[in-house]
């Protein structure tokens, strides 16, 4: 499972790396897989489109239910560079996700300079009916990095 989940990562990690050099929005990738299949790969769109709301999770589950016609992903995982936040874990939560991947935790994203709510996703899981599969620390190392070099870069917060 562990070289499937860097494979993932991956995808998604090379999908943010692309915001260090378009800044169309901020450095983070998510990946929606299907019984081990690619589903979509998306990153973090929020300056590019003036939406708060674009964030990398939330534009894979908008895609994710394109390409699939559901809106319920209920088989799929999502791969995320970072802890979703408050808003992206509700939105997996609703979609019905079963499992969450990632890599930085959200301190990691404070620590960048970015204005997160530390609230960790395994503190909303536990308010949840049906809990999701929640799995941290998947290439962490170059999801930090990647986090670093864009604030070392200078790039925008918020």
């Amino acid at each position: 499972m562990k070289a499937e989940d860097n494979r993932f990562m991956g995808l998604a990690l090379g999908e943010a790396r692309k915001s260090l050099v378009s800044l169309e929005g901020f450095p983070f990738g998510a990946c929606i897989v299907k019984k081990g299949s690619v589903v979509c790969v998306e990153r973090n769109t929020v300056l590019k489109e003036n939406d708060a709301t674009c964030h990398a999770e939330i534009n894979a589950i908008r895609k994710a239910c394109r390409k699939l016609k559901a809106r319920c992903l209920d088989d799929c995982a999502i791969y995320s560079t970072t802890e979703p936040c408050p808003m992206c874990f509700s939105a997996i939560h609703w979609a019905g996700i079963k499992k969450i991947v990632f890599g930085a935790e959200i301190r990691d994203s404070e620590k960048a300079g970015f204005d997160e709510l530390p609230v960790s996703d395994r503190k909303m899981n536990s308010f949840a009916r049906k809990k999701i599969s929640i799995v941290s620390g998947v290439m962490a190392r170059e999801c930090r990095a990647l986090l670093r070099e864009w604030a070392e870069r200078g790039g925008p917060t918020h």
